[in-house]
């Protein structure tokens, strides 16, 4: 069997975001399947040191192939340049690579279906941001959508099977419209095996997050959403109402003295997650997870769960995070605490204090039950057909 993945890794060389797609190349490869990653956004790619995109892709290129062989992946890559410059192989053993594919994931619809990738038995959407993809569905099928979102959309139904981290999409109480489109269900994957449990009980409540980076906020059925600013709101004034010390590392343009001053430890988010092993150093100095989800996946009930979460709780560190519908199918419990409110999220800081060991225990335990990988990824391809 041979899946290629696709992801973001070079467009985004910072940790967090190796670690979201390169465990599904280890998923994969547990099942015994021969994994190629490819990257073909189309685009420029983002310089951390710089803080700017850049054409010149030559070390996002080796952020990749580190990357894999820093998870002892072989280097089987292919990365596409601005200019069409192929990274990694030659264009022509690319195309024998698709053409020998029985299942092509496109990860966040990041790769373009260039004509030797339709080559696969099977090709995949996986829509990791619900609410997003469905708004921009909407938009074409209402005669509003601009050029570069009916490109998109374009994109999105070229595939043969459609999968969403929106578990509750299609289901009685989420407002996110199925757009005509069978999404299947699933989950991040997590490699427990990345991620040691560490106890930090003295560690602060952390998260990592970016600040407002969709420069246009879905619309759906008229009613515009936002991403994690308004949540955050909800939570800005937590630290003066409990004893945990908590921490958000951000990213973007984010208003850090206010927030500051609200109490939070600020930190820099590219700092904490330049690489893969800083990404996860800083969960594992952690005492857990306190986080906001999106505002478009919690008012929509989507169902949505954070591949960040998943990662705290293979640390085994219990999370305190925003609902947006999760609990139907990841089941609350001492290392998990799913709040609507501010008082919520304090009643789950007050448990986890009750108990911290026993919640550090069901946190790990919860993420090898719902998130491993070899599951998830064996899932992908039984309900891909392959």
């Amino acid at each position: 069997m041979r899946v290629v993945v696709t992801g973001l890794v070079a467009t985004y060389p910072v940790g967090g975001v190796a670690w979201d797609y390169l465990q599904y190349v280890q998923g994969f490869a547990a099942l015994g399947c021969d994994v190629w990653y490819l990257e073909d956004t189309g685009g420029w790619m983002y310089d951390p040191d710089a803080q700017t995109f850049t054409s010149d892709v030559a070390a996002n290129v080796r952020y990749v192939a580190d990357a894999l062989a820093a998870l002892a992946l072989p280097a089987k890559f292919a990365v596409r340049a601005p200019d069409g410059t192929l990274h990694g192989m030659d264009d022509a053993a690319l195309a024998r690579v698709c053409a020998g594919t029985d299942l092509f994931l496109n990860l966040s619809g990041s790769c373009w279906l260039r004509e030797p990738y339709r080559a696969a038995r099977r090709k995949a959407y996986v829509d990791t941001d619900p609410g997003y993809s469905q708004a921009r569905i909407a938009a074409v099928d209402a005669g509003t959508a601009d050029e570069d979102t009916r490109f998109s959309v374009d994109l999105i139904r070229r595939h043969d099977v459609f999968f969403t981290l929106g578990e509750e999409i299609g289901r009685p109480g989420c407002l996110i419209p199925t757009c005509g489109l069978d999404w299947h269900p699933t989950r991040p994957p997590i490699v427990a095996a990345n991620w040691p449990v560490r106890a930090a009980p003295e560690g602060a409540f952390t998260t990592v997050m970016s600040w407002k980076i969709q420069p246009h906020p879905p619309i759906i059925d008229g009613r515009s959403y936002g991403g994690k600013e308004p949540e955050f709101e909800r939570i800005l004034h937590l630290p003066s109402r409990t004893s945990e010390t908590l921490e958000v590392a951000l990213a973007g343009p984010a208003p850090r003295d206010r927030i500051a001053g609200a109490g939070w430890r600020v930190r820099d988010a590219h700092a904490v997650s330049r690489t893969l092993d800083a990404y996860r150093g800083y969960l594992l100095a952690s005492r857990g997870e306190l986080s906001v989800a999106k505002n478009v996946y919690a008012a929509t009930r989507s169902g949505w769960f954070s591949t960040r979460t998943a990662a705290y709780l293979a640390c085994g560190k219990p999370a305190v995070v925003q609902e947006t519908g999760f609990s139907a199918h990841v089941a609350p419990g001492p290392g998990l605490h799913p709040f609507t409110t501010a008082d919520d999220a304090l009643a789950g800081l007050a448990a986890i204090r009750g108990d911290y060991g026993r919640a550090c225990e069901h946190a790990r335990a919860l993420a090898e039950e719902a998130f491993a990988a070899d599951r998830i990824c064996a899932r992908l391809l039984a309900d891909t057909g392959c």
